[in-house]
């Protein structure tokens, strides 16, 4: 596996540098006057061969990448990016919501996925999640995560909420802490188990259930409607890293 490009080239004002990925014309230019808009610099690409060509060779901090392309499409893109760059944002966008196609980009590589026709609030703010989450990849792994009202020390073996300890047992303790250290990622059930228990799990969905529900029991304000532990339909679980309202 390839290292990444150095950092010198990465731009020192704005948000960030976004490449668009995106055979379409008319979609590069509105996500590129949005995303500019907003203090971002976008880089634009027309096809999956061109990208690899950038992202080898310039800094980005997310790649917005559609699935259906011609030539190399979307899904093999990804996995050549993530080859390339391992720890590089990547966020597909696609016009398939099924199951299987959730699953499918998620196998790739990528971190998130976004359903066409979407949403500018929600595309901007999963890609905030993702530059943040860029910018942050080189800090102490064992530093305090703080989400909202949560605080996790990995150190310590503690969980705190509004400065009380909650008592976990260690296989909660670590379910909460793979999911907060990747707060905002959809995380498959079987990439979950298998990070927490081992590589011979995978399919246990309902042993992952349970620990989830009894999870929010100790940490949600009300478990039956969780704002941290969120299940992302038919694929696994997200921790929402956005602040409760009061």
């Amino acid at each position: 596996m390839s290292t990444e490009p150095s950092a010198v080239g990465q731009a020192t004002a704005g948000k960030g540098t976004i490449l668009v990925v995106d055979d379409d014309s008319s979609t590069r230019r509105a996500l590129r006057v949005t995303l500019s808009g907003m203090g971002f610099t976008v880089v634009e690409a027309a096809r999956g061969e061109e990208a690899l060509s950038l992202v080898r060779v310039s800094w980005f901090d997310a790649v917005l990448l559609d699935v259906d392309m011609p030539g190399m499409g979307g899904l093999e893109t990804c996995r050549s990016i993530r080859h390339a760059i391992a720890r590089l944002p990547i966020l597909m966008l696609t016009v398939m919501d099924s199951e299987d196609d959730k699953v499918l980009a998620l196998d790739a590589g990528a971190d998130d996925y976004i359903t066409k026709p979407f949403q500018l609030r929600e595309l901007t703010a999963r890609l905030r999640s993702a530059v943040r989450r860029r910018s942050a990849q080189d800090t102490n792994r064992d530093a305090p995560i703080r989400h909202g009202q949560l605080e996790l020390d990995p150190v310590k073996y503690r969980v705190m909420k509004r400065g009380r300890s909650i008592h976990l047992t260690p296989k909660e303790f670590e379910v909460l802490h793979y999911l907060m250290m990747h707060a905002g990622e959809p995380i498959p059930h079987a990439r979950l188990l298998k990070s927490v228990w081992g590589p011979e799990y995978g399919n246990e969905l309902e042993y992952l259930r349970t620990f989830v529900r009894q999870l929010r029991k100790k940490i949600e304000d009300d478990p039956k409607n969780p704002h941290y532990l969120l299940t992302d339909a038919y694929v696994g679980y997200r921790f929402n890293e956005q602040q409760p309202e009061s």
